[in-house]
């Protein structure tokens, strides 16, 4: 009988087999190219696997694509959300489409985010 993969496992699996959507976002965030912000991919934080997250302020990157829409996604997605935002975790998501046709906006918007818990904490 197969054992289930550690959520650290199930983590590396998600980097070495991302989505291109995932890819596009991860080139300009990597590095600290985005106002210095060190990011991470697919990053386990139990119970569950953050697209990516800035540990320095606390910071989840959703990319949501169409499964996320759909009705059980939304309630997965909203539960998922208030348990990190419990941890003091803040979420923010794009839907894939956004990536792929306005990502300068989606840079921006993460940037402003960024500024605003750089001013609280």
């Amino acid at each position: 009988m197969p054992t289930r993969p550690t959520l650290a496992q199930f983590a590396r699996q998600l980097r070495v087999n991302q989505t291109d959507c995932e890819h596009l976002l991860w080139q300009k965030l990597r590095s600290r190219q985005l106002a210095d912000l060190k990011f991470r991919r697919q990053f386990p934080c139990h119970p569950y696997v953050l697209d990516f997250y800035c540990v320095e302020l606390k910071l989840a990157v959703e990319l949501d694509g169409g499964q996320h829409f759909e009705t059980a996604g939304v309630i997965h997605d909203r539960r998922r959300t208030f348990f990190l935002q419990g941890l003091g975790i803040e979420v923010v998501r794009f839907s894939n489409l956004e990536v792929i046709g306005q990502m300068g906006d989606v840079l921006e918007q993460i940037m402003r985010i960024a500024a605003e818990r750089r001013l609280r904490s």
